[in-house]
């Protein structure tokens, strides 16, 4: 089975979609690794209310299996007060049994979010998604300054990781910047992930 970054994220809106596509295309820059774009489901506050095993549309819901035969994640969410959104959150509750079992132990992770405006909290919530991801043993990357668009940005984009600023008339579209810092971060974990597999 070829190795695979699991890009795993949850998107409301669209925006936080728009850049899992463009770290995906960040990591098939590499070769002999592939992604695998999968989301979760959306929670809900009425108990009884279920969703369907396989969504209508887009990308399909992120299994166990998934996560455990990954050979680097990924993670991403639009921001929620400076934190991830609750249908992340209530994802990585679920993954208990991975940890007991250390599958992810050494594997590299990496984030990404967005925001609607500037100071909306994208680097807490970073750093918030960061905490489970080193509960499971995973090693931690970001983006280094020897990416230009870190300090050229003028939307989003931090060392923490890819990050969005959804503004404007056109909240989804993606500034030059944060796809080449979406795509440096596919490619990056992509690289490492090849160097701990082998």
């Amino acid at each position: 089975m070829t190795p695979y970054i699991l890009v795993l994220y949850y998107s409301r809106n669209g925006s936080t979609l728009e850049m899992a596509k463009q770290i995906a295309r960040g990591v098939e820059q590499v070769s002999g690794i592939e992604a695998r774009l999968r989301t979760v489901p959306a929670v809900s506050t009425v108990t009884e209310a279920t969703e369907a095993a396989i969504p209508a549309s887009g990308a399909l819901y992120c299994s166990e299996d998934d996560v455990k035969h990954c050979s680097g994640l990924i993670l991403g969410s639009p921001t929620r007060f400076g934190n991830m959104a609750a249908p992340m959150k209530y994802f990585l509750d679920g993954t208990s049994g991975l940890w007991l079992n250390g599958d992810l132990i050494n594997k590299p992770a990496a984030v990404f979010t967005s925001t609607s405006t500037l100071h909306g909290g994208q680097e807490s919530t970073l750093l918030s998604m960061m905490l489970p991801l080193l509960h499971q043993g995973m090693v931690i990357a970001g983006i280094p300054y020897s990416e230009a668009a870190v300090s050229s940005t003028r939307t989003g984009g931090t060392p923490y990781g890819a990050s969005h600023l959804a503004s404007g008339d056109t909240p989804t579209k993606l500034s030059g910047d944060e796809i080449a810092l979406c795509q440096a971060l596919g490619k990056r974990i992509a690289t490492l992930a090849l160097k701990l597999i082998h």
